[in-house]
């Protein structure tokens, strides 16, 4: 064959490919995809549109297969059967089968020195158990693979939806890799040691594990082999990310034609999100949710017809809310937060109606933190508890609470004797001037209307990631998402999430006792129920009996208020270019369903492809 020619595409796809729907007609080929995106830091705009796996979620929310074609989960929960799609092959090419799985398993996954945690951040998706016991992976042919283990594993699919190729700081969390090409960079395995030792010195790497790291991240090495339906033609440090149709995506349209439909996907890099409203107002994106800042709704309704878009609407799984960190090191900070009245007063002391107009324009729900209207486990126990404006009744509670005394200005003191008064710093990104900075100073007044002071203090993220990392934070803002599916992400439910701080201390030490910053809860705190409750959850194969123990979690929070959220259910606006096609109005807008690429990505196209060149 000659060089750069392609097999016919029957060759290129396996034996049984996955046939995707489609929300409105299948498509035409061509063309390209305009996105914005805000550099390396930024690169979950890019691996949304490729990190789906072994499953994948339809419209009704439900996981069906995507890169197998079947698995079996046996009786006891304890073994998961994946079934390959025979034929399928590596974008290069080269025949994608359980071997990549085995060589993963050996090479990366249980390599001491690039994974020496055994699991890092992925084991819970590959251990099991209070002890966090490892999987075992049995290959039984050439397209079956078992994973078996030790405890049961109902919710395993949930966390191989979004599995990248690498993780974005190398953790091998993919079940898969191309180990023909990634064998060169492998101490244990590369035909060239020397020529290895020379590539790692040259790229400034102090090891051959970083090294190997940099060259399994797909954004990062776009020679690597992918199985997604765009690769990397180039960096993503560069000011143009460049995404090209994959020649050997597995998937096909209701007629048999290969997918994706577009040929090319471009990021373009924006420092300053004024410039990017620019390009969406001048035509410049052509389907995008990311950085789109509800907002600036009016702005970009206006530009519709001059910008040849439309402004789509969906739901946001995101929450405006506050988080007092139980876990604070100020001990009276500490004794306040923790004080369940306390809480319910903060919640009952802002007027969420007037929060929703004053800064959002009415665009909002109130409501507490909690599965929203469109997830299976919407409750709405917990969406509307303590949400009236009740400033009376929140004063006798913090009165009842043993803060009645104030001081000359109002404020309230601690009940020490010590004549202090109660303040305390709520830390968050919002930067001034945003809607989201007017949010949490306006509920800073309304904290002051019942005698509790507090105050905003902006920090960049990466100041803001060491203040909640060493528990040096006393309260934060910052919205809380991952209601639409909850199963699949229940950090913040149970408080393993701590840039979201309620229980920072707590929810490190339930990830890991021996953590510098983890303290054990008190023996007879209700976040053990949590816990036990999602224990119950991640081993119960039943659905509806996992729902049932989940809702169990959120009753807990509708008596306790973990965190206190104000409103929720804000519109999430995409922007798609007329003759963009099949991208439907109203969907949810979350993290682990992939926000605006919950729908196939690889299904949309243009009614007029040269067009769009």
């Amino acid at each position: 064959m000659a060089q750069g020619q392609l097999p016919p595409v029957d060759e290129r796809l396996p034996s049984n490919p996955l046939v995707m729907e489609v929300v409105e007609s299948t498509g035409n080929y061509g063309g390209t995809m305009r996105r914005g995106f805000k550099g390396v830091s930024d690169r979950w705009g890019p691996t949304k549109l490729q990190d789906r796996a072994v499953a994948w979620y339809d419209r009704d929310l439900n996981l069906k297969p995507r890169l197998v074609e079947s698995w079996e989960l046996s009786d006891d929960a304890k073994e998961w059967t994946f079934h390959l799609r025979e034929g399928m092959k590596w974008s290069d090419g080269e025949p994608f089968t359980t071997a990549n799985v085995q060589w993963w398993y050996d090479h990366e996954l249980n390599n001491a020195e690039l994974n020496p945690s055994g699991g890092g951040v992925s084991n819970a998706v590959w251990a099991s158990g209070p002890d966090n016991t490892m999987m075992e992976l049995e290959v039984v042919d050439d397209v079956t693979f078992k994973l078996k283990y030790a405890n049961p594993k109902p919710l395993l699919l949930y966390g191989l939806a979004r599995l990248s190729q690498s993780g974005p700081n190398g953790e091998f969390g993919a079940l898969y890799s191309p180990g023909h090409y990634m064998a060169q960079f492998h101490k244990d395995l590369t035909d060239d040691a020397a020529g290895l030792e020379k590539l790692v010195a040259e790229s400034g790497q102090n090891s051959w594990d970083q090294f190997y790291a940099t060259r399994n991240v797909w954004y990062l090495n776009p020679e690597k082999p992918s199985i997604g339906p765009w690769i990397a033609k180039n960096q993503l440090s560069e000011e143009l990310f460049i995404m090209e149709r994959n020649p050997y995506f597995f998937a096909v349209d209701a007629d048999g034609k290969q997918l994706p439909y577009i040929d090319t996907v471009n990021h373009r890099f924006f420092e300053k999100n004024d410039v990017f409203d620019l390009w969406i107002i001048n035509g410049e994106i052509d389907f995008q949710n990311r950085h789109v800042a509800t907002a600036n709704f009016t702005l970009y309704k206006e530009s519709e017809e001059s910008g040849d878009y439309t402004v789509l609407v969906g739901v946001s799984a995101g929450h405006v809310a506050v988080q007092l960190n139980q876990t604070t090191k100020e001990p009276r900070l500490r004794e306040f937060f923790q004080n369940r009245d306390v809480r319910i007063a903060l919640s009952l002391a802002v007027n969420r109606e007037d929060l929703n107009e004053l800064v959002y324009d009415g665009m909002q729900t109130p409501r507490q933190y909690s599965p929203i209207s469109a997830s299976p486990l919407y409750y709405e126990k917990l969406s509307n508890a303590y949400i009236e404006y009740d400033p009376d009744r929140a004063n006798e509670l913090l009165d009842g609470a043993g803060y009645s005394e104030r001081g000359a200005d109002g404020f309230r003191l601690w009940k020490d004797g010590s004549g202090e008064t109660i303040s305390f710093i709520i830390e968050g990104t919002a930067e001034a001037g945003t809607p989201d900075e007017d949010a949490v100073q306006q509920i800073v007044r309304y904290y002051a209307d019942v005698g509790v002071k507090a105050e905003y203090k902006y920090f960049e993220r990466t100041l803001y990631t060491e203040h909640y990392q060493s528990n040096e934070i006393q309260a934060a803002f910052w919205g809380g998402d991952r209601t639409v599916v909850p199963l699949a992400a229940p950090i913040i439910f149970i408080g393993t999430q701590p840039d979201r701080p309620w229980a920072v201390a707590w929810g490190y030490y339930r990830e890991d006792p021996e953590h510098p910053v983890a303290e054990e809860p008190p023996a007879d705190h209700w976040i053990w129920k949590i816990w036990d409750l999602w224990d119950q959850v991640s081993v119960e194969p039943d659905p509806e009996k996992q729902n049932e123990l989940f809702r169990g979690i959120l009753d807990i929070w509708a008596e306790e208020l973990p965190m206190i959220g104000y409103l929720g259910e804000s519109p999430a606006l995409i922007i798609v270019k007329n003759g963009f096609r099949n991208y439907i109005e109203g969907m949810p807008i979350d993290d682990p369903t992939g926000d605006e690429h919950l729908l196939q990505t690889e299904t949309y196209f243009w009614d007029d492809p040269e067009a769009h060149a």
